[in-house]
């Protein structure tokens, strides 16, 4: 497995964690301001050049940029106009050695929780979802119409995505509910993940297997892993407790998922990609500016991963 960790551009307390942890290859997430370009190999430059400067390889984008993606599942009229934006992001990609980028096609509400300080053990924070809680907008989009438009984004970008040897790694949606309000949501299913892949067959267009989703669909995940062993290009290794209308984050080892068992899995099915911790505790003394990706959790995170690792003798890929 190559061991990774998601940071932000900017360094900060996650960086040094991982580092100390022994993490030498990011899962980066992109400025967001409008001092960066996504379409300047010189903006990317800076960046990349940031991390490495911090011993840090990025390898993974994620999310795919939300001033391109926002437009490209709504399927407004600025699609077009992002979709070439995000060709252009690929072209720099493949100059700058950036190998994949995960992307969702969550329209509108994209990762959603309705609470962020749900008590954990030691009276930890962990972020939750309750459907009976959760307060929709008037936005409405149809299952066809959402459909419709992940393949007119798949049609377009997936030639670019070949061409520059950028993996397409799609994550399931999250919560696995198919609508929040008015708006559906398409890859809440196994079938529909395998619709969404190989609709099209690709190389370079497959899944981020974020474990936890697979699990709160109600699919079996020793199934899951078998029907897509051949398009996993990224692992999102986390846990949770409870049921897709009502769930919430946990520590990786105080779940509901038996996490030492899924990694052998990976393992049995030859599957050796990148992988890093996801949704972790807010801390005490921490004050849950990021929840879910405060840092402090991220530590123990890492630990606990790295010993199922060597536990199960699964060497990381440098």
């Amino acid at each position: 497995m190559i061991l990774t960790d998601y940071l932000r551009a900017t360094p900060d307390l996650t960086w040094d964690i991982a580092r100390q942890c022994g993490v030498t290859q990011g899962t980066i997430r992109l400025p967001e301001d409008d001092r960066f370009d996504v379409t300047s190999l010189s903006d990317l430059r800076t960046v990349i050049d940031r991390f490495q400067s911090a011993g840090i390889k990025p390898i993974i984008v994620e999310p795919l940029p939300n001033e391109l993606h926002d437009h490209i599942k709504i399927g407004d009229e600025k699609r077009d106009w992002a979709i070439e934006r995000f060709i252009a992001l690929m072209k720099n990609m493949h100059e700058v050695g950036l190998e994949t980028v995960c992307f969702n096609f969550m329209a509108h509400y994209g990762w959603t929780r309705t609470k962020t300080d749900i008590p954990e053990r030691g009276d930890a924070l962990v972020t939750g979802f309750k459907l009976a809680d959760f307060k929709a907008d008037d936005f409405a989009l149809t299952e066809e119409a959402l459909w419709d438009n992940y393949f007119y984004f798949i049609n377009a970008v997936l030639p670019y995505a070949e061409k520059y040897q950028v993996k397409l790694a799609l994550h399931p949606d999250d919560p696995p509910l198919p609508k929040l309000g008015n708006t559906a949501r398409i890859f809440t299913s196994l079938n529909a993940i395998e619709k969404g892949i190989r609709t099209i067959p690709s190389e370079y267009l497959g899944v981020t297997f974020c474990q936890a989703c697979y699990w709160l669909m109600g699919e079996s995940i020793p199934e899951a892993v078998e029907r897509l062993k051949d398009r996993i290009f990224f692992i999102h290794f986390r846990n949770v407790r409870g049921e897709k209308t009502d769930f919430s984050e946990t520590f990786h080892d105080n779940g509901m998922l038996p996490m030492a068992e899924i990694m052998k899995l990976y393992k049995d099915h030859g599957i050796n990609v990148p992988v890093r911790v996801d949704h972790v505790p807010t801390m005490q003394g921490e004050k849950g500016l990021n929840a879910g990706y405060d840092a402090l959790g991220r530590l123990y995170a890492i630990g606990y991963l790295k010993g199922i690792l060597e536990a199960l003798d699964i060497n990381e890929r440098r």
